[in-house]
C-alpha cells in the first residue's frame, strides 16, 4: 500500500482500536473484541464438525463452535503477543502461538 491508501488503512484501524478501547461498539464482546469483529465464518464451523464425524450439524451448533473457537484463538494471540514482548521482539512468532497454545489449552 502507497500513498493515501495507506493512511487510510492506518486511519481505519487507529479508529477500530479506539474504538474498541473505548467501548463503542454495542452489543457484545469476546475477550474485549466485538462481535460486529468476528473473523471466523460459520461454513468452515460446519465442516469442521462433520469432518469429527456428525452426519446433521445444527446452525446453533455451528455458530456455538465459532464463538469457542474465536475466544480460545484471542487468549493465544493475547498469550504469543506477551511471550513475543518478553523475548524483546514486536513480531509473533510462530514458536510463541505453539507456547501459548500449550500454556492456554492446559487452563
Amino acid at each position: 500500500m502507497e500513498g493515501p491508501v495507506r493512511a487510510l488503512a492506518s486511519e481505519r484501524l487507529l479508529f477500530r482500536t479506539e474504538a474498541l478501547n473505548s467501548g463503542v461498539f454495542m452489543g457484545s464482546t469476546v475477550w474485549g473484541v466485538s462481535t460486529s469483529e468476528i473473523e471466523l465464518q460459520i461454513a468452515p464451523m460446519h465442516r469442521l464438525i462433520r469432518k469429527a464425524g456428525a452426519d446433521r450439524v445444527s446452525e446453533d451448533a455451528a455458530e456455538e463452535m465459532r464463538r469457542t473457537l474465536e475466544e480460545i484463538a484471542v487468549k493465544i494471540a493475547r498469550e504469543a503477543a506477551v511471550l513475543a514482548g518478553h523475548a524483546g521482539r514486536k513480531t509473533v512468532r510462530a514458536e510463541d502461538i505453539r507456547l501459548a497454545a500449550r500454556g492456554v489449552l492446559r487452563a
